[in-house]
């Protein structure tokens, strides 16, 4: 077992309790996709990204842009884990004056690179940002986190076109396909599989891992970062909405879950009792 998985898996245990005590302050939030996507800005945050957290304008830092901005509460989750952001600000979530919007708005969030409220933007952020890098010399890492509603849309394949061209090496797309979106299941409302194709296609090293499995996750962003190949990488990520409370796990629609006010109590039980140990990064 890779030693960094137990911590990786306690890091992830707690951008879930996180993303559900905000959930709770608010009663409402995307949590179905902030419980499936905790592993991956687990190892992203905690494991693969140069960061100063005292300093998140540091030029040196590894970019992440959070292009599906509805995941917003578990990118917070993120950079408290991380240290970017302090708990205590947890319970302003979605407040007025807040610095925690309950979608991501780059003005008002330290850590948070871009605005991404309007889906299919980031890739092509992403590809802006790389190549301006390049130019200045800047050895770091262009991370873009986005959500399978986003291949719906024509701005993304052209941004992976223009990311093979240039050859962009340091850009590094990160895929949730949890194949929910507001208007039903994704590949339903578009199909967009076979997808590891039309990304190789398009010039890309790809992977598609279980994003709910961290020593796969951990594997994919390794390999991500160590490639020699002059081309942009993408990682897709097989993910599970609600992962980690089994009754949101079962609800057949959850892109915008309804959880009654007693559940949000009843998912911190749930988590509680699965805490992973630091020993061994599973429940004792």
């Amino acid at each position: 077992m890779n030693p960094a998985l137990p911590a990786l898996a306690q890091a992830a245990w707690r951008i879930r309790r996180l993303a559900v005590r905000m959930g709770e302050i608010q009663g409402q939030g995307y949590i179905g996709q902030a419980l499936g996507w905790a592993d991956v800005l687990a190892v992203a945050y905690r494991h693969a990204m140069k960061l100063k957290p005292e300093d998140p304008q540091w030029e040196g830092r590894d970019r992440f842009l959070l292009s599906h901005g509805h995941y917003a509460i578990a990118h917070y989750a993120a950079l408290i884990e991380a240290g970017v952001l302090q708990e205590s600000e947890l319970d302003t979530y979605g407040s007025d004056d807040s610095r925690l919007p309950m979608s991501g708005m780059a003005t008002y969030t330290p850590g948070m690179e871009i605005s991404g409220g309007s889906l299919g933007q980031g890739l092509a952020i992403g590809v802006g940002i790389a190549l301006g890098l390049r130019h200045k010399g800047n050895p770091a890492f262009v991370y873009n986190s986005m959500s399978d509603g986003e291949l719906d849309e024509g701005s993304t394949w052209e941004a992976a076109m223009g990311a093979a061209h240039h050859r962009l090496d340091k850009l590094i797309c990160l895929v949730d396909i949890n194949n929910q979106q507001a208007d039903g299941p994704s590949g339903k409302v578009m199909g967009f599989e076979p997808l590891a194709d039309k990304w190789a296609a398009f010039g890309w090293h790809v992977q598609r891992v279980d994003g709910n499995d961290l020593a796969a996750v951990l594997d994919a962003f390794d390999r991500a970062r160590s490639l020699t190949e002059p081309q942009p990488r993408v990682i897709l990520f097989d993910t599970r909405m609600g992962k980690g409370v089994d009754f949101l796990e079962a609800r057949e629609k959850n892109h915008f879950i309804r959880v009654d006010p007693p559940e949000w109590q009843q998912a911190l039980e749930v988590l509680e009792r699965t805490r992973p140990t630091l020993e061994t990064g599973v429940p004792a």
